[in-house]
């Protein structure tokens, strides 16, 4: 195997081995999954703190129950498992109650649901010298924490919600990496199994890392749009990688309409931290702004020259123009990105990517690739593994057989538009 030729990567979404629950259902199954988990771990202990009720409410899945309908009485239902849930947290937390209680990892996950779903708004004063908490269960407006640190499930605590396009689910996400080049048989180089909301830029620098540890890292490296960010380019040119694919857009208006100064018409003096507008003018201020993690610069031009400007209804709808700069390496690769993916022979060299997509379509219907056998992520990687191996033993048989690869599939109409006219 070439380990500087091409190889291409692509990502497709995993079903994780639970059932996917909606916020009601999960905080119930939540709360029931830590009842059954004590109910074995210390059985006299919850005898004498469990309530009564709690036997009718969360003897049975959540799904097998009838939840009340109307917004108010779903809401009053909400919290009343958030009562339930705060009373046998703060048993569970008293001073007197085994240490060893709260190690339990189901009952840390309901610590964790019952932070992230329902507010503390005080105690009930109608329950006597014995607090009640009154709980809220929160809503879109109160905000709750990022997909990837909310309890998608009691069963599988590694599992989460994603949404990518059109596909909604809760699991994970797999990555599949293969070569590409001719005259070789395409063996899948490197998986790498992700949380289902992690972005599939961010899984690129530990793809990366793996193939250089397996002295696999390509030249070439052809992805999708999701993969491709200025950092990332930056980065994968560090390490020697050429990362092809469509480059982010510059969606601001501007662009958009193809009538107004893009950051391209602008001259940017990085050393003395100055830009020049088309109107000769330079900037007033350029400074450094940071946002969730990333440096970016802002370059603010003059109230004074920007109102009375002939070429102002091109440049800004605002008092006047703002210039949001990536740090200059990352800006003038991206750049660079654009102006490539404008070359004929892009299209050309990107054509090859479009055999991941069959890699992944033949590991669904083949291997049953998007559906996890397990619980949690390392043992659902270790499917993943093992899958691509089964599919590289299957195109190694090929190879030295000499079957040729199967082309694309084309529908009756598309070859019949395809095909040359006869003389």
């Amino acid at each position: 195997m070439n380990a500087r030729g091409r190889q291409r990567t692509d990502s497709t979404h995993v079903l994780g081995a639970v059932r996917s629950l909606n916020r009601l259902e999960c905080v119930t199954e939540t709360l029931r999954a830590a009842l059954n988990a004590l109910a074995s771990a210390a059985p006299e202990w919850l005898r004498v703190h469990a309530d009564p009720a709690w036997l009718e409410r969360y003897d049975r899945r959540a799904g097998d129950h009838d939840v009340p309908q109307g917004e108010a009485k779903r809401r009053a239902h909400a919290e009343q498992i958030g009562r339930d849930g705060h009373q046998l947290l703060a048993a569970i937390m008293a001073p007197g109650a085994p240490i060893w209680l709260r190690q339990i990892p189901a009952v840390e996950l309901l610590r964790q649901a019952w932070l992230q779903n329902f507010s503390i708004i005080g105690d009930d004063p109608a329950a006597g010298p014995e607090a009640t908490p009154l709980v809220r269960w929160r809503t879109d407006q109160e905000g709750f924490p990022p997909s990837l640190l909310m309890v998608a499930s009691p069963y599988d605590p590694q599992v989460h919600y994603a949404k990518k396009q059109s596909t909604i689910w809760i699991g994970y996400k797999v990555h599949l990496t293969e070569t590409c080049d001719e005259g070789g048989p395409h063996l899948i180089t490197h998986v790498e199994t992700t949380p289902a909301p992690v972005v599939d830029r961010d899984a690129l620098e530990d793809i990366h890392e793996a193939l250089e540890a397996k002295g696999l890292l390509p030249d070439t490296h052809l992805v999708d749009a999701g993969y491709v960010a200025a950092d990332q380019l930056v980065a994968s040119r560090r390490k020697g990688v050429t990362l092809l694919g469509p480059a982010p857009k510059d969606y601001q208006w501007q662009a958009r309409s193809g009538e107004g100064f893009t950051v391209q018409d602008f001259l940017l003096d990085w050393e003395r931290e100055v830009a020049i507008c088309p109107a000769r003018r330079e900037s007033r201020s350029w400074g450094p702004d940071y946002h969730q993690g990333r440096t970016a610069f802002k370059v603010r031009f003059s109230t004074s020259d920007c109102r009375p400007c002939p070429l102002k209804r091109q440049c800004t709808r605002s008092a006047r123009r703002l210039l949001t700069l990536r740090p200059r390496e990352e800006h003038e690769t991206l750049e660079a990105a654009r102006t490539r993916e404008a070359q004929p022979t892009f299209a050309r060299d990107y054509r090859q990517r479009a055999g991941i997509e069959g890699t992944i379509s033949a590991g669904v219907r083949v291997l049953h690739l998007r559906r996890s056998r397990y619980i949690g992520l390392a043992k659902t990687h270790l499917q993943h593994v093992l899958t691509a191996a089964a599919m590289n033993l299957i195109r190694l048989g090929a190879w030295f057989a000499d079957t040729p690869l199967a082309r694309t599939r084309q529908s009756a109409f598309t070859k019949l538009m395809m095909a040359p006219i006869p003389a």
